[in-house]
Formats: C-alpha cells, sequence, structure tokens
C-alpha cells in the first residue's frame, strides 16, 4: 500500500517536499481507515472505492490548503509573512531614490558658526526626468527673495538647483539641477483614486531625508476654494497620512509605485492635503519651456512669509474632534500652516497653528481675505488677533515691499 501513496503523491505532484508531506497524509488517513475497519470486527468491512476516495479527497484538501498558504511550515512562516504583507516596504525600495531633500538658504544672512548661508526653509521633491527635471511645491521654492536652492539626492550627492517654472495658484513649481541618468518616478493617474486606498507619503520632515508615513485617502475631491486658493479649479486629496514641514512637495504614491499626488499641507493630526497628479502634468504641459519668473514678481508684490489654509466648517469640525485647543465657539478664521524663518511674519511673532480670525479689525474668512488686506496700498502694519492654543492673542506683523 505504501507503494501505491507513493506513486499517487508523485503524479500529483513534483516538488519534493510537497511529496512528503502530501505521502505523510495518505498514509496516516489510509492506516486510521484500517484501524478502524479492526477494531469493529462485526461491522461489514468499508468499501474500497469509498476508502480510497476518502483519501484522495483528504489529500486534495492538504494540497490546496499548503498551496494557497493557509497552512505554511512553522520555521517559514516568519520569513512568508515577511514577503506577502511587507507591500508598503516594496514601495518605499522603487520610489524613493527618485525623492530628493531641498533645502532653501538666504544668501543674505550667514549662519554665526559655519560662515555658510542660512537656511531658512526646507522641502521635498521628486525627479520626473531623468536628466534633472524635479518637481515640487512653489511655497517651497518661492517663500523668500534672494534665496539659494540647494538639492540632496538620496545618495548624498548635492547641486545647485534653478526654479524654471512656477505656479502660485496651484502651488506647483519645477526646479532643474545639471545631472543625468537619475532615477524617475513614475507618475499615476489619480482620476482613478478612490477613498480607502492605501497610500504612502514620502519626504524630508523636519529635515530628516526620506521619512515614510502612510496612511489612506480620506477623500478625493477636497475643493480648491475650500483651501483658500483663488482662481484655481482644484479639487484636493484628503488623507490621514501624515504630511509635516519638509514633507512639502514630495510624492504622495499608490502602492503600485506611482506618485499620485505631491504632498502639500497638513491640517492637524490626520487631515493633509496632496496636490492630484493629473494637474501637475497639466502644469508641466502648459509650463514647458515658459519661466515663472513673470509670476513670482506679481504674486509677490508684498511678502509675509506664511503658507496658510482657509478654515471651512468641515475642517473646523474635524479640527474639533482631533484638537482640545480649537474653541467651540470659532466659526471662520485661517489656519497658518507653515512659517518662513526670518519672515515678516516670524519677525512679528505668528506662529504655525495660529488661526488668523481678525486683521485691522476686518473679519478673515478665507485665504481671500488675507490677500486682500496685503494688496491694499495704505495698510503698512498688519494687526491680527489670532487663537493660539485656545486663547485670543494679538500679533503685529509688517510686510516687506519686495517689488
Amino acid at each position: 500500500m505504501s507503494t501505491t501513496i507513493k506513486i499517487i503523491t508523485s503524479r500529483v505532484l513534483e516538488n519534493r517536499a510537497l511529496q512528503i508531506i502530501l505521502y505523510k497524509n495518505l498514509k496516516s488517513t489510509y492506516y486510521t481507515l484500517t484501524k478502524l475497519n479492526k477494531t469493529n470486527p462485526q461491522k461489514k468491512p468499508s468499501n474500497n472505492v469509498f476508502k480510497y476516495g476518502l483519501i484522495f479527497a483528504s489529500t486534495v484538501v492538504a494540497y490546496k490548503l499548503f498551496k494557497n498558504r493557509f497552512v505554511v511550515p512553522a520555521a517559514n512562516a516568519s520569513s512568508a509573512r515577511r514577503q506577502n504583507y511587507n507591500f508598503i516596504a516594496d514601495v518605499v525600495e522603487t520610489c524613493s531614490p527618485s525623492v530628493v531633500y531641498i533645502e532653501i538658504k538666504d544668501i543674505r544672512r550667514l549662519d554665526f558658526f559655519t560662515g555658510k548661508p542660512m537656511t531658512i526653509s526646507n522641502g521635498s521633491g521628486f525627479i520626473i526626468k531623468s536628466d534633472g527635471l524635479i518637481v515640487t511645491n512653489a511655497h517651497v521654492v518661492t517663500n523668500k527673495p534672494q534665496a539659494k536652492v540647494e538639492v540632496r539626492l538620496l545618495n548624498g550627492q548635492v547641486y545647485n538647483g534653478i526654479v524654471e517654472d512656477v505656479d502660485i495658484q496651484s502651488d506647483l513649481a519645477t526646479v532643474r539641477i545639471q545631472a543625468k541618468n537619475l532615477p524617475v518616478m513614475n507618475l499615476g493617474n489619480s482620476a482613478e483614486l478612490r477613498p480607502g486606498e492605501f497610500v504612502v507619503a514620502i519626504g524630508s520632515p523636519l529635515s530628516l531625508s526620506n521619512t515614510v508615513t502612510s496612511g489612506v485617502v480620506s477623500s478625493t475631491h477636497r475643493g480648491a476654494d475650500e483651501l483658500g486658493i483663488r482662481g484655481k479649479d482644484m479639487n484636493y486629496i484628503q488623507t490621514d497620512a501624515a504630511i509635516t514641514f519638509g514633507n512639502s512637495g514630495g510624492p504622495l504614491v499608490n502602492l503600485d509605485g506611482e506618485a499620485i499626488g505631491v504632498n502639500s499641507m497638513k491640517v492637524t493630526a490626520g487631515i493633509s492635503f496632496a496636490i492630484p497628479i493629473n494637474y501637475v502634468k497639466q502644469f508641466l504641459n502648459n509650463t514647458k519651456g515658459n519661466k515663472g519668473t513673470a509670476q513670482i514678481e506679481n504674486a509677490r508684490r508684498r511678502y509675509m512669509g506664511i503658507t496658510m489654509l482657509t478654515l471651512t466648517p468641515e475642517i473646523i469640525f474635524e479640527m474639533q474632534q482631533r484638537d482640545q485647543y480649537v474653541p467651540s465657539s470659532i466659526t471662520h478664521g485661517v489656519l497658518v500652516w507653515k512659517v518662513m524663518l526670518g519672515s515678516p511674519a516670524h519677525s512679528g511673532g505668528l506662529q504655525p497653528g495660529d488661526i488668523v480670525t481678525e486683521i485691522n479689525n476686518k473679519s478673515i474668512k478665507s485665504a481671500n481675505d488675507v490677500y486682500s488686506v496685503l494688496s491694499e496700498s495704505k495698510t503698512k502694519t498688519l494687526s491680527m488677533t489670532v487663537i493660539r492654543l485656545g486663547k485670543l492673542v494679538s500679533v503685529s506683523v509688517i510686510p516687506e515691499d519686495i517689488n
């Protein structure tokens, strides 16, 4: 009988390890049935067709379970789990070589200890062409006049960057470095993105290069008007993947290793936004060969040095659920997401996380209201009322006229 069992297993499988497992299964099943027959001598022996049919059925079940990894040998269980379920690590391994760290330095101010230009801001970007073209956020590279852009690759090489194209309204920019044969990030299709999909945010938060966070897509259609972006019909991607200072400009990647967004801003823990990659493709097509200097000059007539976000009722509600310092009485305002080091806002005492509710006794309901106040030629000092950690604070800022 053992010979018959061996023949059956060898016919079923060519893999030696699986043959041994199935042989043991067949053998134990056969002898169990034989023993049952011997312990019941008065009972009529089982029909051979039924006996061998049961043996074959049990073997097929064992084979199917093993083949589909429902039954895995204990010695290989750990490695099998790592192979099958570390999908985020696979994405990072594929994408991280094309992610860069961008540092903005003020050439007018020198570090006291090193004598080199002082770092005033930093961010991230990712390479989209092997000849050195990089996509990032406009606010990463244009928030300070007289600035120098440095780009550091994953291998540690540092290049001087040249800002080629800028779109202030959509907050997108391209930077060029003099390098060849660089790793390139594949661009996906943000129109196919669904709420609940896993995404990975790669960037350089707090100057920590290539830091990885993950989460899911909370919404694929958060309107630009809700975020205070003027003149741009854009729907942002909302995610709970952590995006903080330095993550701006880095890629939001799907599990296929494709960039489906550009990390833009964080409101509070669990609420972050990214620019859909389809808008990036449109920006690249529209600005090909056209430099964005004129846009920058016009947009930076008066410089305050902040990145801000309009607080809609929906965003305020989400913040109140997650942040104990957002009072229930607040109904409108603008969230200060980032303050540039050495900027007028920084010198005036404005801090990240402040919620601006009034400027010069004028109620601030959106970022458009702030732009409007800045454009008024008679306004020299901005007297702001802000909410900071649940308390009202007064701040005065004198914007720079840089035109």
